[in-house]
């Protein structure tokens, strides 16, 4: 197919993408450089998921700025790599050349320094949810924050999607959906809203055992603020042997392209045990924890910090965040990297799918993408077959030979708009991501 063709198939295509955090933003900028028009609703106030970066505004009016979601990502993947390129030649990434290690907490010391280099890691500039806030921004995309899908009705005769807010807000029909929240169809989303969740599982029985309710580890994210650095600290970043209550600590303030606020300051971010966050959400539910809850938590996670016997200080700020479904603890979709569904025109995508880390959601949204993509397009030859089919028949009854027209006519719009992209340009599965921001070759 053409680039052209391909384009003029694509506009004709309206998708709803769930969730505005790597995995969906990838999908989004995808198939918004294709011509697809995407809609992108997320219940958050900005783009980023689990990628996020916390704004805190401290008692004097100092603000402060935490990646309290996933601190870094690497990459192994050729394709994904590729994509990262991109983002890095537009500033959007920048290697964190950090030195790591693992910390003892019996012995209390530190073991396993890792050799710099060894293993690149990658961070998003000036924080970890600039790349999905850049891709939410693409052209092609329309970005709708703060916004919770509380109902998905598949409407039969008009073969698309029906979505409404978790307020009841009708938000449109849609061709396609794309989902990349783990909570679609689990019961945790009923725990967290008192409703039952988007998606109903009867409408989809193949599938119902595989997204029903995907296991998850949660995590508390710790943020701290200090007025020095930590010098007793040797590294950038370090895990913890032997605690109950800390997996990780990152010294946020090393990343490339962090103001350091105030002058001299150091930033951290702590992650619990997903042990420690499973006893804490038992204790207090599945609801949003209250301030005292979470400054509980902070107390007792700064405490085994402090144990650690690193002389760490007392902030000058802290504050703690809980991730209720930080990580997935397995993959649901194996080689497919994604969940699909051809007769529902539904692609459920997400680190969720293929393995827990940003790579792989990035993979899981791009796979989301060449699924659609690839409807899209056999819908539009089959489209064109068919009128050609009556055309050589002379069988032209006028709405339909209207149709044809308005294709025809469509069709040469976009060979005009893309006559410079050659044949060379059409779209196949390796080329999927060559919108400006992820060059997939």
């Amino acid at each position: 197919m053409s680039a052209a063709a391909a384009v003029a198939a694509a506009s004709a295509a309206n998708v709803a993408v769930i969730g505005g955090g790597i995995s969906g933003a990838v999908c989004a900028s995808l198939l918004a450089a294709r011509g697809v028009a995407v809609t992108l609703f997320d219940s958050g106030r900005g783009a980023g998921g689990r990628m996020a970066q916390r704004r805190e505004v401290m008692e004097d009016g100092t603000e402060l700025r935490f990646d309290h979601g996933a601190p870094y990502f690497t990459v192994s993947n050729d394709e994904v790599a590729r994509v990262v390129s991109g983002w890095e030649a537009r500033g959007l990434v920048a290697e964190w050349k950090a030195m790591f290690a693992c910390f003892d907490r019996e012995a209390g010391k530190f073991t396993d320094f890792e050799k710099e280099g060894t293993i690149k890691k990658y961070v998003g500039v000036p924080g970890m949810n600039s790349i999905c806030k850049s891709l939410c921004l693409e052209d092609g995309v329309v970005a709708k924050f703060g916004v919770t899908i509380g109902r998905m009705d598949w409407i039969q005769d008009r073969s698309s999607w029906l979505l409404a807010s978790l307020d009841g807000r009708d938000l449109g029909h849609f061709d396609y959906v794309v989902a990349t929240d783990k909570n679609i169809a689990s019961p945790r989303f009923s725990g967290l809203t008192g409703r039952p969740p988007p998606l109903d599982l009867s409408l989809l029985p193949q599938l119902s055992m595989m997204i029903q309710d995907i296991p998850v580890r949660p995590c508390f994210a710790l943020m701290l603020a200090f007025s020095e650095p930590l010098t007793k600290v040797p590294v950038q970043g370090f895990s913890f042997n032997n605690s109950d209550y800390l997996s990780w600590a990152f010294c946020d303030s090393s990343k490339p392209g962090r103001a350091h606020v105030p002058l001299n300051s150091q930033s951290w971010v702590l992650h619990s045990t997903a042990e420690y966050a499973s006893k804490v959400i038992n204790n207090i539910g599945p609801r949003k924890p209250s301030a005292d809850a979470l400054a509980k938590v902070a107390e007792e996670l700064l405490k085994e910090f402090q144990a650690t016997g690193l002389n760490i200080p007392q902030p000058i700020f802290m504050k703690a965040h809980r991730w209720g479904s930080a990580f997935p603890a397995i993959a649901i979709s194996g080689d497919d990297k994604c969940v699909w569904d051809k007769s529902m025109k539904l692609a459920i995508c997400g680190d969720f799918c293929t393995s827990p880390s940003v790579e792989g959601a990035v993979l899981s949204g791009m796979r989301g993408a060449s699924k659609i993509l690839r409807l899209v397009n056999s819908h539009y030859y089959l489209e064109l077959e068919m009128l050609k089919a009556i055309v050589s028949l002379h069988i032209m009854v006028p709405h339909l030979q209207q149709k044809q027209e308005s294709i025809y006519m469509r069709q040469i719009t976009f060979e005009d708009k893309f006559a410079g992209f050659g044949a060379s340009q059409a779209i196949t599965d390796a080329q999927l991501g060559s919108s400006p921001g992820l060059h997939v070759a």
